[in-house]
């Protein structure tokens, strides 16, 4: 066994209807058994943005028929999208394994992610999601439902909701066995159903944690050591898009702080991903966080592309 890798997928890569998303998860699972098959062991986590936007949306639209079903909490959306994406993913996964004739299992976790319920991300709900509205919808839904809505971009008004940061992973016994058993495990599906717990109770709330600082702490918590980001380019970049646009191959935890004060990462995009390479990497000497593109991998680990974020 070489590594032990967290890869952080982004919903986005995953399409935004499921025939779509049964399609692109085929491709999707060639460079991931790719890293299993040079014997690495392997968690996945995913992104769901797109996909429990569409949940929430059709449960919305629902709820307004005339033969109205209940409208579905957010937290329960959350755990719909784990399951139609984690089945999607584990069957296309599967497939690819048998066909290289590589004797593996593989298993979804619907995963809760604890939070913090003083988390400041409550009082400034940041993250859109769900539906576009009209100003005049959007004050209804603020009337009607408490609702927290923004303008976004020109294209309508938005829900937003809290994204606070996970402290803990619920069902981590659960994934540290099957994982030091072999088998591939994914969890932490779009940064995990955000919970609090009171008492003996884990109560879900109307929150989306980022995928990028979820997938760090259940790599953490497994002690891996690679954590693996994966985005759209093969590295990171500062004075991006500009004449003196700069590449990186390696960054320490001070230089990437330093990168993040100079204002070269954008808050929607790459800030996250670089944020979250740095708690994985700065947790314990010895990890490492490799932001890359999917196809670029197991590139990144043998050090030939990628951005490496280090504890030195």
């Amino acid at each position: 066994m070489k590594d032990k890798i967290v890869v952080a997928l982004g919903g986005n890569a995953l399409g935004k209807t499921p025939e779509e998303q049964l399609k692109l998860v085929k491709d999707t699972a060639k460079p991931i058994v790719d890293l299993i098959q040079h014997g690495h062991q392997v968690v996945l986590a995913h992104g769901n943005g797109p996909q429990v936007g569409m949940i929430n949306l059709a449960m919305d639209l629902a709820s307004k028929t005339p033969d109205a079903t209940p409208e579905m909490p957010f937290p329960e959306c959350g755990a719909m999208s784990q399951g139609y994406i984690g089945y999607h993913l584990q069957n296309a996964i599967r497939e690819e394994l048998l066909s290289r004739s590589i004797d593996k299992h593989v298993a979804t976790v619907v995963t809760q992610v604890i939070v913090d319920k003083d988390d400041s991300a409550f009082q400034n709900p940041t993250k859109p999601i769900g539906a576009f509205y009209t100003e005049e919808e959007s004050k209804k839904l603020i009337a009607e439902k408490k609702y927290v809505m923004v303008e976004d971009a020109g294209r309508g008004y938005r829900r937003v909701v809290p994204s606070p940061l996970p402290i803990d992973v619920a069902e981590k016994e659960i994934v540290k066995t099957l994982v030091d058993n072999d088998h591939i495990v994914i969890t932490v599906g779009g940064g995990g159903i955000p919970v609090v717990v009171e008492g003996n109770q884990l109560i879900g709330v109307p929150a989306v944690i980022d995928k990028d600082f979820a997938s760090a702490k259940i790599a953490e918590i497994l002690d891996a050591d690679y954590l693996i980001i994966l985005t759209a380019v093969e590295k990171v970049a500062i004075n991006f898009g500009k004449e003196n646009e700069k590449w990186l191959e390696k960054l320490t935890l001070d230089e990437a702080e330093q990168y993040i004060q100079e204002g070269h990462f954008a808050p929607g995009s790459m800030l996250p991903k670089v944020r979250a390479a740095m708690m994985f990497a700065g947790s314990k000497k010895g990890r490492k966080a490799l932001i890359t593109s999917l196809e670029k991998a197991e590139d990144g680990i043998e050090g030939r592309t990628g951005t490496l974020i280090v504890n030195e």
